[in-house]
């Protein structure tokens, strides 16, 4: 696919971050603060609009990897920003770095990779690949647990409160055991 996308390329998304952009809101945790789903959401963004002036038509990116560091808690009311840098380009695949501030504080730091592909090709795949599936849902597991009302379980088989443990050291929110015993609760950044 011909394309004239080069290194180099920046751009900036900023987030005012509200009650829906929390951990809590997200479930990825049970604090009220920016929630790392969120955080790589605003760092993808930025990817997104540092290629946009200078995609070919017919094409668009698509996330096929992120690494982020989520370094920093981020409080509701707070304005965070993420910049994007283009820093390599090879054929189709793009890698940026990409940092995330609240002010001069770094939130989360990373690299994301994208892919350029064609839109009504990638599309038209996707849908073809949902052909005969049921729709489905996210569910929490553990592993030789017994599960509690609100749908968690610890996987030494006791019920957990609020949330949802897994086996392998996973965390888990509302003070839920991790298979190793130790509490989990979400962890600082959210």
């Amino acid at each position: 696919m011909e394309h004239s996308l080069a290194a180099g390329l920046t751009a900036q998304v900023q987030l005012r971050v509200s009650d829906a952009d929390t951990a809590q809101a997200l479930g990825s945790g049970d604090v009220p603060v920016l929630g790392t789903p969120r955080v790589l959401a605003l760092a993808e963004a930025a990817t997104v609009a540092a290629t946009a002036r200078h995609m070919p038509s017919d094409a668009t990116t698509v996330g096929v990897r992120a690494e982020l560091d989520h370094r920093s808690p981020t409080a509701v009311g707070r304005t965070v920003v993420a910049q994007a840098l283009l820093v390599k380009v090879d054929g189709r695949r793009l890698i940026f770095d990409v940092t995330v501030r609240d002010e001069d504080l770094v939130v989360a730091d990373g690299r994301v990779e994208r892919i350029l592909v064609d839109r009504q090709r990638f599309i038209a795949k996707a849908t073809d690949a949902l052909d005969g599936l049921a729709p489905s849902s996210i569910e929490a597991t553990a592993s030789g647990g017994a599960a509690a009302s609100d749908g968690s379980a610890a996987s030494d088989g006791s019920a957990a409160s609020g949330g949802s443990a897994a086996s392998g050291g996973a965390a888990a929110s509302g003070g839920a055991a991790a298979s190793d015993g130790s509490a989990a609760s979400g962890g600082a950044a959210g």
